[in-house]
């Protein structure tokens, strides 16, 4: 297994290879690398490559694994960190250009962890700055391009580390989620990506948007990566105010789940919240969500409608808190307004917002997102997940402002935003898969499910893409 097949296996099939030595982690960094030297020019998925490191690294790993100490599926597997999580002695930019040569002493939790697993570092994503906004058109490093056509955008704030895995610059990635800045650029580029429950994975060492709507979470080609990355950075984090003692399991064991004669979800029942998610959307994009609609009802699950009115106050309420507790975060990490000439003129102006929003406002926004939580965990006793569009549209092409949906007008953060606030305003997971194609790009199918019930969520997602294989597609751009 050479070139392109290499960069897009999988890490579920690579942990077996690299652990019997039929494939050599340097071997994959090596073809990680000069795919990133060919490519990343084009598509601005890395800031900082770290191709010593990596090497360094993958030459420990595969000495280590030669002595029989293999540490786990994510051994010597190379992997992409977006630009605002913290990597002690290699600069983290957060997107920002006063952090340019910023260089933390400290590794962010979620790096420690995945140094422990065994994993290489490839290098650092591009992202929207400050990881504020959802297309990674970034003034001071480049506009991230799509990998399935270079015109249109990979969606964010994660968009580096979405067009790093969807290319085949790096077997998997992590990235961080406040509005949607995970599923929105594993939607647009044909990946999956997943936000964990709030306070599942630690956020210490992650530069804040809005701390509590902030999640850390897995980016990767397949459910099956997701789980395994999700394993490994999982976990209680006592520097972390947010961090929950729970359990982690074992995610990738449980995708197999119940089997029944070819109806694997048999049993369970799934929510179409018709009044709020089903509405104003493209298409050509609610034809592949209705016809994965289908496809869980052939897998034996029960689809039924549910009513959740609170959900309309989603968008409100999350602009209202992460407006107010980005410029906090921004004030006490003495970013603004000392180095506000060096903002964009976008990211400055919802920072310069974020001093108006009154206190009865912040307060009136928790008190909705109570009530969501609330409303949600009424319908989570009748139903295991909710079944949604990840966003409406495809992805637009850079400078779009406005798109046309249902014949209203519409922002594209706005459009972005929509269908995926109100996971993070309620906290429960979510994950985004693919689900087909449109203009010939990607469409996202959105799983919201139980809190803490990870594991659940992605077996219902990983029996999705077995039974469709859009996750197995693969750019047309290439090497």
């Amino acid at each position: 297994m050479r070139g392109r097949e290499l960069a897009f296996s999988s890490i579920a099939e690579l942990a077996g290879l690299i652990r019997s030595r039929r494939v050599s982690p340097v071997e994959l960094v090596e073809a990680m690398l000069a795919r990133v030297e060919h490519l990343n020019p084009q598509l601005q998925a890395y800031l900082t490559v770290t191709g010593e490191l990596a090497r360094a690294q993958a030459r420990a790993a595969e000495a280590e694994i030669r002595r029989g100490r293999w540490r786990g599926p994510l051994h010597g597997i190379p992997i992409a960190l977006k630009d605002n999580i913290q990597t002690g002695g290699i600069r983290t930019t957060a997107g920002a250009r006063f952090l340019a040569e910023f260089v933390p002493a400290e590794d962010a939790a979620v790096v420690a962890r995945l140094q422990r697993a065994g994993a290489v570092l490839l290098g650092k994503t591009n992202l929207h700055e400050f990881a504020y906004g959802v297309t990674t058109e970034n003034p001071h490093y480049g506009t991230t391009r799509n990998p399935w056509d270079v015109h249109r955008i990979a969606g964010g704030s994660s968009g580096g580390a979405a067009a790093a895995v969807a290319a085949g610059l790096a077997f998997a990635s992590v990235g961080t989620d406040t509005g949607g800045s995970i599923r929105i650029p594993a939607a647009l580029c044909g990946i999956t990506g997943l936000k964990p429950t709030y306070g599942r994975v630690s956020l210490w060492g992650v530069v804040p948007l809005a701390p509590s709507l902030d999640h850390v979470g897995p980016l990767a080609r397949s459910v099956e990566d997701v789980a395994i990355l999700l394993g490994a950075i999982a976990g209680w984090d006592r520097r972390d105010p947010a961090s929950v003692r729970r359990p982690v399991s074992d995610f990738y064991a449980a995708l197999q789940g119940r089997q029944s004669r070819g109806k694997p979800l048999r049993g369970l029942r799934l929510g179409l919240a018709r009044n709020f998610f089903l509405a104003q959307v493209q298409s050509e994009v609610a034809q592949s969500f209705w016809a994965a609609v289908e496809q869980f009802a052939k897998l034996g699950a029960d689809v039924v409608d549910v009513h959740l009115p609170r959900l309309a106050d989603a968008e409100e309420a999350g602009t209202t808190i992460s407006l107010a507790e980005a410029t906090w975060a921004h004030q006490q990490a003495g970013y603004f307004p000392a180095h506000a000439e060096a903002y964009s003129a976008e990211v400055r102006k919802r920072i310069e917002l974020g001093a108006e929003v009154r206190a009865v406002d912040y307060l009136v926004a928790r008190e909705r997102q109570r009530q969501l939580q609330n409303e949600l965990a009424e319908v989570f006793v009748r139903v295991h997940a909710l079944l949604a569009p990840t966003v409406p549209v495809v992805a637009p092409r850079p400078g779009t402002q406005v798109v046309v949906l249902a014949g209203r007008e519409e922002t594209v953060r706005t459009a972005l935003l929509r269908f995926n606030r109100p996971s993070n305003l309620a906290g429960c997971p979510a994950v985004s898969v693919p689900c087909g194609f449109a203009e010939g790009l990607p469409v996202g199918l959105q799983l919201v499910g139980r809190w803490w019930e990870e594991a659940e969520l992605l077996r219902l997602a990983h029996a999705y893409q077995q039974a469709t294989g859009f996750h197995r597609q693969r750019p047309p751009l290439d090497a």
